[in-house]
Order: structure tokens, then C-alpha cells, then sequence
């Protein structure tokens, strides 16, 4: 594949210092608050803050700083703000035992330097995505207390009631200050939650794809592990074709018919040089190989030039590292294109029933030239589709196969040679 250096990637800053005689007006400060909120909560977490206290207590520093900021900026933000969200977690506490304790551990403690305030984040992170929470709950927690996003824009984008959602993410804090978190923290439990954000693409007013591109740039500089590295190149190489993915109509585009020249190639080279750099560390895992199957994708000219037989091999490895079914399935999409719809087939039949086998086996049957079987398996595909997209494009392959049943003899059309039947997610 042809490389190119990875451009510059931009991580947001971790501190800003503003001169005293600087004012803000609104816009300025509500990016400028986004930004330090979660890391003030991690600072308060860290000293050893009730998580939802401590929360409570960042939200007031933060209507205070609206209040206060546009006349005089502060000349370091950050520290203003765990300053003042620490004097209100104080305040707030019932027991002054405790408040002395805490105050004097104030006093002991200087404030969090740029390092500090990376593991704090790092620390929080984890936290969220403790082990004893739920993988929507995790999802949610992140989102609101790392990602700062409100629980009116969480459950918009997930599209349930704010009142529903709020009580999602409050059971979620009670969990994690029931349960603490002793050890490390589990990074892959992170990386998968970081994975689902991701795959939930836009809902609301929030991108939560560019949302979990965010959070993972910040946990690269904060784990600079090879895995790591290689969910922000699968991100980026995704993100990059999202232009391309829906028509006007909303109708869904599958990689083989996309227009790739709406492809982002500033994203494809970032992502393919972040891989290449965790490749060559020799610490192979999942989201490495995942990322290896989306730069073939990307890197390939046009749908026709695509190495199949490359991906194959590289679905060898990713079967190596998980037994997962679905890993199965797209492997066995990928050997029908490398190989034949009829090896396809023969890959399939070892799949057990998972989503998306029916869409699979229907466009394996269309490349084998079986269009009438193919149109079946595309209506029953539809009635499986868990979104309404996909099911629109399964029902519009349908009723297209089902003309080419009436209207040929033998054979379909040559739309299916160029395999744009395809639903499998890898493909689309």
C-alpha cells in the first residue's frame, strides 16, 4: 500500500493560561469550560470525592466561572476551577471531621501540574468504564462525565428520555462509588466502550463519532499502548469515508458503489501512519488487525482493485485473536470476494446464526448468480435489520434482484459482479 508520513494530529491542549485582563463572552468560555470540566472532576474523584458529589460540585464551579469569567479571566482556569470546585465539595459535605481532613489534605497536596492532570483523566476513564457497570451504562457515564456532554445531549443521541437517561447514568454512579476501583482498570473494557460511542456515528445535536475520535487522541497520549493506537486507526479510516456512506435520500451506500473521491485522504494517511507505528511495536491485537482490514479498504484505488486476498489473511490472524462469530462472518464475505461466492458459501456454512448472516449469505447467492434464492434471503434479511437504513437497503436489493428474476433467464445484472449487494459492516 502506498504510505505517506501521518500528518500532525491535533491534540487539544491540557492548559491554557489567559492574562487577568482578557474578558470572554459566552462562545468563548462554554469550549473553554467543556474542555476543563471532566479534568476538574477527575482532580476532586481523585482526592477522594463522592463521584456524584463531586460532580455536583463541578457543575457550580462552572455557573460560577460563567458568572465571574466574562469581567476578568482568571490567569489559570484549570486551578481556579479545582480550586473553587473543591471549596464547594467541601462546603457541601455533612461531616466536619471530614471537611477538616480534606481541607488539611488541601493544604498538603499542590496543585495538579500537566502530568497530574493526565492520569487523573486517565483515572476517571477507567472509572466509567468499570467492570461492574453495564456496557450502555459505561457508555453513558463516559459521555457525561469524561466526554462533558449534558444528559439531555446523551440521551438525545441515544434517543431515549432525558428523564430515562438521567437515571441511566445516576444508577451508574452509584455503582462505581459502591465499587471503587482498586486496581488498574481494565484498558480493553475502555477501548470497547470507546468502540461502541464510535459505532453509534451522529444522534442529536452531539457527533459521537467525533466525540469518541476525541477521547481516544486523549487516551493515546495518556496510553501510548500499540491497541490503543490501533482503535484511533480504525476510528480515523471509518470516520474518513462517512461522507460517502449515505446517499441524499439517506439511503445507505455501500462501499462498493461509494464515491471515493468524497473520502477524507487527510484522515486515511493519519490513521494508516498511527497503524503502521503500532504495527511495527509487534504487539498485535484486535483493533490493530481491524484497523490493517480498513486501510486495504481505503487504500485501494477502487472497489475492483481491493486485495482480497490480503484481507483474508488478515481475518486469518484477527480469528487468532478471537473466536467472535461475527469475525467469522465478514471473513467469510471477504473469502467469497477473494476466492469465489461458492468458497464463500462453503466459509458460511461453519457461521453460527448471528446479525447480518442472512444479508451475507443473500449476496454470496447474488454473486454466485442465484437470483431468486439471493431476493428471498434479502427479504428476510430486512425483516432481521436492526436499523432502518440497513433494512431500506436490503428491501431495495430485494425488489431489484426480484426484477432481474423476471426479466432474465439467467445471470443477474452486472451490479452484482461488482458485489454491491453487500451488507456486510465492513463493506459499508
Amino acid at each position: 500500500m502506498a504510505r505517506g508520513p501521518p500528518p500532525p494530529g491535533l491534540v487539544r491542549p491540557r492548559h491554557r493560561v489567559t492574562r487577568v485582563a482578557d474578558a470572554a463572552d459566552d462562545r468563548t468560555l462554554e469550549p473553554l469550560l467543556k474542555e476543563h470540566g471532566p479534568r476538574v472532576l477527575a482532580v476532586l474523584v481523585r482526592r477522594g470525592a463522592e463521584f456524584a458529589a463531586a460532580e455536583d460540585a463541578v457543575q457550580e464551579a462552572l455557573i460560577e466561572a460563567l458568572g465571574r469569567w466574562p469581567d476578568r479571566m482568571p490567569r489559570d482556569p484549570f486551578a481556579w476551577l479545582v480550586t473553587v470546585a473543591w471549596r464547594k465539595y467541601l462546603d457541601a459535605h455533612r461531616s466536619q471531621t471530614a471537611r477538616h481532613r480534606r481541607e488539611q489534605a488541601e493544604l498538603d497536596e499542590p496543585p495538579p501540574g500537566p502530568t497530574e492532570q493526565s492520569d487523573d483523566t486517565l483515572r476517571l476513564l477507567f472509572l466509567c468504564c468499570h467492570p461492574a457497570l453495564t456496557s450502555s451504562s459505561a457508555v453513558a457515564l463516559t459521555l457525561r462525565a469524561v466526554g462533558g456532554l449534558t444528559t439531555r445531549q446523551v440521551a438525545e443521541a441515544y434517543l431515549v428520555p432525558e428523564a430515562t437517561m438521567a437515571q441511566r447514568i445516576s444508577r451508574a454512579k452509584r455503582t462505581v462509588a459502591a465499587e471503587g476501583l482498586s486496581g488498574p482498570g481494565d484498558l480493553g473494557r475502555v477501548l470497547r466502550v470507546l468502540y461502541l460511542i464510535f459505532n453509534e456515528g451522529y444522534g442529536g445535536e452531539v457527533d459521537l463519532a467525533a466525540e469518541a475520535i476525541r477521547l481516544t487522541r486523549e487516551l493515546v497520549a495518556q496510553a501510548p499502548e500499540p491497541e490503543v493506537a490501533g482503535l484511533l486507526a480504525l476510528m480515523l479510516l471509518h470516520h474518513a469515508r462517512r461522507a460517502s456512506r449515505f446517499a441524499g435520500d439517506g439511503g445507505l451506500v455501500t462501499l462498493a458503489e461509494q464515491d471515493r473521491g468524497r473520502w477524507d485522504t487527510d484522515l486515511i494517511r493519519e490513521g494508516i501512519g498511527i497503524l503502521q507505528d503500532a504495527l511495527a511495536r509487534d504487539r498485535l491485537g484486535e483493533f490493530q488487525v481491524q484497523a490493517a482490514i480498513a486501510a486495504l479498504h481505503a487504500d485501494a484505488p477502487t472497489a475492483d482493485e481491493t486485495d482480497w486476498v490480503q484481507i483474508v489473511e488478515w481475518y486469518d490472524e484477527l480469528t487468532v485473536l478471537t473466536d467472535s462469530p461475527v469475525v467469522a462472518l465478514n471473513r467469510a464475505v471477504a473469502v467469497g470476494e477473494a476466492d469465489g461466492p461458492q468458497a464463500g458459501l462453503r466459509a458460511l456454512a461453519d457461521v453460527p446464526p448471528v446479525p447480518r448472516r442472512t444479508a451475507a449469505e443473500a449476496h454470496l447467492r447474488e454473486r454466485a448468480g442465484e437470483a431468486t434464492i439471493a431476493a428471498e434471503l434479502y427479504v428476510v434479511a430486512a425483516r432481521e435489520a436492526t436499523n432502518v437504513a440497513e433494512r431500506d437497503h436490503l428491501t431495495r436489493q430485494a425488489a431489484r434482484l426480484r426484477g432481474v428474476a423476471s426479466d432474465q433467464s439467467a445471470g443477474v445484472d452486472q451490479r452484482a459482479a461488482s458485489g454491491q449487494g453487500a451488507a456486510d459492516p465492513d463493506l459499508t
